[in-house]
């Protein structure tokens, strides 16, 4: 067993769309992985977890009901990339761009618009971590 890594998996529900929070999350499950594919990727197995998505906005990328792992160590934006994140104390998983007004936070799906946080209004946006994995049912 000491090849793996137990990476807990929280019922908070993050959202892909309209936004959930759930602020008092407990640990579901935990999801093994081996520690050796984790270093591989850079990652410590101490400061992942691992929470579902929930919502369409992301498709075709996520769907509603998979599983993403978080890596918490990555609070910044860093080029391309889909990152959990804190608004008006909902999760999303989406892409986030840097540009000259703020941040602009992008859904997947075409169907829901790009929202830009202007930078004076950049402390009300938390970034928790970056997505790094993820994985659902076909």
């Amino acid at each position: 067993m000491e090849d793996y890594a137990f990476v807990p998996l929280y019922d908070a529900q993050c959202s892909a769309g309209a936004g959930a929070w759930n602020e008092n999350c407990r640990v579901l499950t935990h999801i093994s992985f081996t520690r050796y594919s984790l270093r591989k990727q850079g990652l410590t197995p101490d400061h992942l977890s691992a929470i579902r998505i929930d919502g369409d906005s992301m498709e075709p990328v996520l769907h509603s009901g998979d599983t993403v792992l978080i890596d918490h160590t990555r609070t910044t934006i860093e080029g391309e990339g889909i990152y959990i994140l804190r608004l008006d104390g909902h999760l999303y998983a989406k892409r986030l761009q840097r540009n000259f007004d703020g941040v602009a936070i992008i859904s997947a799906n075409s169907a829901y618009d790009k929202v830009t946080v202007p930078r004076d209004r950049l402390a009300e946006l938390e970034i928790i971590g970056r997505a790094v994995w993820s994985a659902g049912w076909l």
